[in-house]
């Protein structure tokens, strides 16, 4: 595939939104292996103690849209959390997916397909989860067990809500199923602040937090005790609640909620013998089943993986798109083995790159671009999969232990508290091979934060919470990049045009848009 057209798919309406029930996708993870949700009736709910679970993985299975239609973890997810950062360009060639170039360049307007197919994909997960939400109080099941799976699809809905205030600001809040009678309400549509979608986040997570089984008490890949605080206490460094924000992780790593620790090899967290390992708090399970089908999110792999260019001729990995910047690359400190975990560099030397599983990418006379996300790459020689490059079963790390240090380390700091945020900070520094801090800065645990999470699409979101703190910080950084960041309208992405019109109205724009 070369030619990645957008496509539009047919809006949602809040009809289908509210009330369908649709079919995910089968996994080779046994709590993935369900029967589509709309199979399931509302006696087989009250009477089989495993449907309500059934409903469960549903909603987990959702995390797997992507493509170029309704998407959650694909590749317009990527374009709006790496490629709208200066961690990476769009890549590819120049005239490739023009949506994505609007996204890069700041040049995207209320038609764009990339914000409204992330919309779409997300209100599919809010809603599935609401769908299970009303459901599962009506199984046989123990009320412990109950309250587990609540608190699963709690953790879950409150996560795609997380995500969705960082890409837009106050959305409508839909926080159950409609009634029959709301269905056709646009009154329904109508965005809530800010604040209030952030107080809805809080409450799912807290509740995770209060139900949730510990790591190791459920099955791998599940929501846990401390996916729920971790991801409770980043929502709270972005609310600036930085006590709640140390106490939470302060309960990870003190081993209060089971059992975590940096992975050993840096650069083994983003491959298949790295999946679940002990640095992840939560990651989107991927795999292949007995029947060999991909259960893998949607042109993850496939859209970020070395194209080909010039001379050609070469069987390529992908469609080239999300390419590291020249900054990032340069933000490494000499020394720091994180670099060439993070980045693939394509050579003009004859003798090309060589992957780590052995696979030799030709140089750039016959390559489309200078520099790929290494954490994407997936092997097709030393990697299970199906042989369908589109669906290759990468998991997505949501959450893991480094970020939880690196949340701790920013809270203690801003409490005054410079010691502890020096420990965290240089636990996740020997890892990396460099020396330890001293004399600690803000400034450097931002650093820090940049290249122990580049290219797992934080960094759009962090700069814009970090110009909050410190205003005057993000226009310079991009302007570096040669791109305009306009205060008071690119904090945001605008409210999708046809979203606004499915609502009659009641959806407002954006700020600048």
């Amino acid at each position: 595939m070369k030619t990645h057209l957008t496509h539009i798919s047919r809006p949602l309406r809040l009809a289908a939104l509210g009330l369908v029930l649709t079919a995910g996708a089968v996994s080779c993870k046994d709590f993935l292996d369900v029967a589509p949700q709309g199979l399931l009736t509302e006696d087989q709910i009250k009477t089989d103690p495993s449907a309500a679970q059934k409903l469960v993985d549903g909603v987990y299975n959702v995390m797997y849209l992507g493509g170029f239609g309704a998407d959650i973890h694909g590749l317009q997810y990527v374009m709006l959390t790496d490629v709208a950062s200066d961690d990476a360009d769009k890549g590819s060639s120049p005239q490739d997916y023009g949506p994505a170039l609007e996204v890069d360049n700041f040049t995207l307007n209320s038609t764009n397909g990339i914000v409204n197919n992330t919309w779409q994909g997300y209100f599919q997960g809010i809603n599935r989860a609401n769908q299970a939400l009303d459901k599962i109080p009506l199984s046989p099941a123990p009320e412990a067990t109950r309250n587990r799976l609540i608190g699963e699809v709690r953790f879950l809905r409150g996560y795609f809500y997380f995500n969705m205030v960082r890409f837009f600001g106050g959305v409508p809040k839909l926080d159950r199923v409609p009634l029959a009678s709301e269905i056709n309400d646009p009154n329904l549509q109508k965005r809530a602040t800010a604040q209030e979608i952030y107080d809805l986040i809080i409450s799912d997570l807290q509740f995770g937090v209060d139900n949730l089984p510990l790591k190791g008490a459920t099955e791998t890949g599940r929501a846990t005790k401390a996916a729920a605080q971790g991801m409770l206490a980043k929502v709270y460094l972005y609310q600036k609640n930085y006590q709640k924000a140390f106490d939470l992780t302060n309960e990870i790593i003190t081993g209060k909620s089971g059992n975590y620790g940096l992975a050993p090899s840096y650069e083994n967290i983003w491959r298949e013998v790295g999946a679940n390992s002990e640095e992840s708090v939560f990651e989107v399970q991927t795999g292949i089943n007995a029947a060999c089908n991909n259960s893998a999110v949607n042109l993850y792999v496939v859209s970020q993986g070395p194209r080909a260019g010039g001379k050609g001729g070469w069987a390529d990995l992908g469609f080239g798109f999300n390419n590291p910047t020249q900054q990032l690359a340069d933000a490494y400190e000499a020394g720091d083995k994180r670099r060439a975990a993070s980045i693939i560099f394509i050579t003009t030397a004859k003798t090309g790159t060589v992957l780590w599983d052995g696979f030799r990418i030709p140089s750039k006379d016959s390559v489309e671009n200078f520099r790929y996300s290494y954490k994407a790459y997936h092997s097709r020689t030393k990697e299970t999969s199906c042989g369908n490059n589109d669906y290759l079963p990468k998991n997505i790390r949501v959450l893991r232990y480094a970020e939880v240090l690196l949340i701790n380390a920013e809270a203690a700091f801003q409490l005054g508290n410079v010691a502890g945020a020096t420990t965290a900070i240089n636990l996740v520094r020997a890892r990396a091979g460099l020396a330890p801090r001293t004399g600690l800065t803000l400034a450097q645990i931002w650093q820090e934060r940049r290249v122990e999470l580049a290219l797992e699409h934080d960094r759009f979101f962090d700069l814009v919470r970090q110009e909050s703190i410190q205003p005057g910080r993000i226009v310079p950084l991009f302007a570096a990049q040669g791109k305009t960041f306009t205060k008071g309208k690119n904090e945001l992405f605008p409210i999708p045009q046809q979203q606004i019109d499915l609502s009659a109205g009641a959806l407002t724009q954006n700020p600048g848009y």
